[in-house]
């Protein structure tokens, strides 16, 4: 089989599996809290989030600015995690896909 046939067969498969890996990352959750836990975010590792909870106690109108601030770092820090598996997962599938001139 020619180096082309070859190339093509492999990236057939690094799309499939690339496929089934996105499937599965936007499945599986990760979870950041801040405020000693009075937000908590729960991130999908697609990048998406998939829940943000404030413990009640945390709501003081005051304190409008300090919820926002948690809530904030909260999401980043649970969307930081997620892009780190997802990057991890990705990398496994195309570790062994190799384009001349590319890397």
């Amino acid at each position: 089989m020619s180096s082309i046939g070859k190339l093509m067969k492999q990236a057939a498969r690094m799309q499939q599996q690339m496929e089934i890996v996105q499937n599965d990352l936007a499945k599986r959750t990760v979870e950041a809290t801040s405020g000693g836990g009075a937000v908590k975010v729960v991130a999908k590792c697609d990048g998406s989030l998939s829940s943000i909870k404030i413990d009640p106690q945390a709501l003081n109108p005051a304190d409008a600015q300090l919820v926002e601030d948690m809530i904030l770092t909260a999401a980043n820090q649970a969307l930081a995690q997620a892009k780190t598996i997802s990057t991890e997962e990705m990398g496994k599938v195309t570790s062994g896909f190799n384009l001349p001139g590319l890397m």
